[in-house]
């Protein structure tokens, strides 16, 4: 087989083993949805873009929305999988926060802008979607809240609010710094905002031995 057959995407009349047909829908899912949006994305052009015919995308994916969710709880997944990582990275706090910061910054800086399913979706009024967007934002919250509660000496709910600070904090600047066209460095950028967090939360709340 020549390299270029090798290289060449699989399209009809191509059999794909179903984990990598799967894959192979979602990515051309995920440039759909992002161009589009939920509403305007359609399932003929998910069809076309991956090169399959449309019976073949409804194998794997009844309708719109059970491929727009699949996608979706993946990104969060994705998401929650960095913070959690980040946390685990280091017994150093002021290096946990670097990292967790570090995590939105990365992720917002991804290929195929997985981000803007997660924090810019056109399809918050709906429940599973809202649950999904909520739990990124949960979800990364209590890994960093169980860290600060062991290593700050604080209560659950004064740990919790300053964990929803960071992730706020971390979200928002990632995203600004983006749309900014990433006019400061990223190891700049995560720089300063981990700087920021850990003055606040070293500063006020040290290591509790």
């Amino acid at each position: 087989m020549t390299e270029t057959a090798q290289s060449a995407p699989a399209g009809r009349g191509v059999r794909l083993p179903r984990t990598a047909r799967r894959a192979q829908l979602l990515a051309a899912a995920q440039d759909v949805f992002v161009a589009n949006g939920y509403h305007a994305a359609a399932m003929d052009e998910i069809a076309e873009r991956a090169g399959v015919s449309k019976p073949v995308l409804y194998q794997h994916f009844p309708g719109k929305l059970e491929l727009y969710m699949a996608l979706l709880e993946s990104h969060v997944d994705e998401l929650v999988g960095r913070v959690r990582t980040a946390i685990a990275s280091s017994p150093d706090n002021k290096l946990r926060v670097r990292a967790a910061v570090a995590a939105f910054y990365d992720f917002v800086d991804g290929e195929g802008q997985a981000f803007r399913m997660v924090f810019e979706s056109d399809l918050r009024s709906e429940p599973a979607v809202q649950e999904a967007v909520e739990r990124a934002t949960t979800d990364s919250v209590d890994a960093i809240t169980d860290t600060i509660t062991a290593d700050a000496g604080l209560d659950p709910e004064r740990a919790r609010l300053l964990a929803v600070g960071l992730v706020g904090l971390s979200q928002v600047t990632a995203r600004s710094w983006l749309a900014d066209n990433r006019r400061v460095p990223k190891e700049d950028a995560v720089a300063l905002i981990s700087n920021l967090a850990w003055r606040g939360i070293g500063g006020g709340f040290p290591l509790q031995h």
